[in-house]
């Protein structure tokens, strides 16, 4: 037997040894359930409550300006807590937040179930919200620290498995929530997140590890800076979703909090966002702002196109969310087939391509559309959604410190959800006393500037390229 081959089956040998129940000798497969199921709350939540937003308004007596903020108060809710619980995450380890956050997404589901008044249901959004914010930072943790066991620098599979899970469900969540009002009404969009939230509780106890904290003595959590960030969310918030002179204060204050929020993250010895570090890592901010762009046009397709198939085109709930299946599949079609491919940039160009086409296919959509048109626009919408949210986690988990990846992907998260803001406040604006045709083309232009600006943001970014090329070597060496 020659060197290298011995030094191969030695090297196989220590691997075998250190195989743990449940483990193939690399990722701890145990740990998979846990960690997809409570990552997809927020997506599927996120989605399903697109085909309810018509049926609550009516309920409620409530317009779309209205209803929007049960899709607000959930983002709004989620981009403060998603960064939040990532920090408590890398410090206090994931299961004891991870079985936190789920039980409270059950909580959320009984008070929406049962809310006789659409403030209350506003409020059950928000609980949602964070309620979610634990499992996405808690899975990203647990894949660093097995990488970190395992010697896999770049644990593609993993990642792939989350990244087409939380995209899958986000786009399946329509034809589920249709389904859901078809059998039960619009309440059972929240009661089924009692039967999610118990299996969440049962795996998380039974497979996630018990790990010491890792949080430094005398480390306290950024309170002040916390504060600033929701303050500054909010008030932009509330401006941009109903803008007018009157509300004057909201700007400003939103300026005000930014700056001292900046103040305070720069001069904070333990800062809630390191503004220093994420200024000095600049791949990491350009995915950051991809995120943003992606979803704004992500978002802004799934909550305003479904509410023109309704209102528009007079499509019922049910027959909305089918019409829509048809984008799922083409993302998880997309996802699936494309996930081990380590080339981060090539995914993000094509996407960005064939987000502007189906946003230019909108324009062709009108009130007397045929079906197979509307399933034309729908698979090409899939593409994306497909491609640019597994681009963007890949190339976070390569930017990220290692010790922060938990609120680092907290924080994808956030900007996530800021784009899903923007949508919503988008929708808003553009359907101001209903999904109109007008309003679904002017849309439709909005969403395509998005798309541009994802092109600018990705064609000159050289580290992407090589990030690819790295992925490549690592796999290649059976890493």
């Amino acid at each position: 037997m020659t060197g290298p081959s011995i030094r191969l089956a030695r090297l196989r040998a220590r691997r075998q040894e250190s195989r743990k129940p449940g483990d193939d000798g690399g990722f701890n497969r145990r740990l998979l359930a846990p960690m997809v199921l409570g990552s997809v709350l927020n997506p599927i939540n996120s989605s399903m409550i697109a085909v309810a937003l018509v049926p609550v308004g009516t309920a409620f007596g409530a317009p779309p300006a209205e209803t929007a903020w049960l899709v607000t108060a959930l983002y709004l809710a989620t981009a403060i807590g998603q960064p939040v619980i990532g920090r408590l995450v890398d410090g206090y380890g994931p299961r004891r937040l991870y079985l936190a956050g789920t039980a409270l997404v059950g909580l959320s589901g009984l008070v929406g179930a049962l809310a006789p008044s659409f403030g209350l249901l506003v409020v059950a959004r928000a609980l949602l919200g964070i309620g979610t914010s634990a499992a996405y930072p808690a899975a990203m943790h647990l894949t660093r620290s097995e990488a970190e066991r395992t010697g896999r620098s770049s644990p593609t599979g993993v990642l792939t498995v989350l990244a087409v899970a939380n995209q899958t469900v986000a786009v399946v969540g329509p034809t589920l929530g249709g389904l859901l009002i078809a059998l039960g009404g619009w309440r059972t969009i929240f009661a089924v997140d009692v039967p999610l939230s118990l299996a969440c509780l049962v795996l998380g106890a039974a497979r996630l590890p018990v790990a010491p904290p890792r949080r430094e003595s005398g480390e306290r959590l950024d309170h002040a800076g916390i504060g600033l960030f929701a303050v500054l969310l909010l008030a932009a918030m509330l401006f941009v979703m109903k803008p007018s002179s009157a509300l004057w204060y909201l700007p400003v204050l939103a300026v005000l909090a930014g700056v001292g929020f900046a103040l305070r993250e720069t001069r904070a010895r333990s800062p809630f966002i390191d503004l220093r570090a994420l200024a000095r890592n600049r791949p990491l901010l350009a995915t950051y702002l991809r995120q943003v762009l992606g979803y704004t046009a992500t978002y802004a397709f799934l909550y305003g196109y479904t509410q023109w198939l309704e209102e528009g085109r007079g499509l019922s709930a049910a027959t909305a969310g089918l019409a829509l299946l048809p984008l799922s599949l083409s993302a998880l079609a997309v996802s699936s087939l494309t996930g081990r491919n380590p080339a981060v940039r090539g995914k993000l160009v094509i996407g960005a391509a064939v987000q502007t086409a189906a946003c230019a296919a909108l324009l062709l959509a009108g009130s007397a559309s045929p079906l197979t048109l509307l399933v034309a626009v729908g698979v090409l919408a899939g593409v994306p959604q497909g491609l640019i949210g597994l681009a963007n986690q890949t190339a976070l988990y390569h930017q990220a410190d290692p010790a922060a990846i938990a609120s680092a992907a907290g924080l994808l998260r956030t900007f996530m959800y800021l784009g899903a803001m923007a949508a919503s406040a988008a929708n808003a604006a553009f359907f101001p006393h209903g999904a109109t045709t007008g309003g679904l083309h002017h849309l439709a232009l909005f969403m395509l500037g998005g798309a541009a600006l994802i092109f600018l943001l990705t064609l000159p970014d050289r580290s992407l390229g090589r990030m690819g090329r790295a992925t490549t070597t690592d796999a290649a060496e059976g890493n």
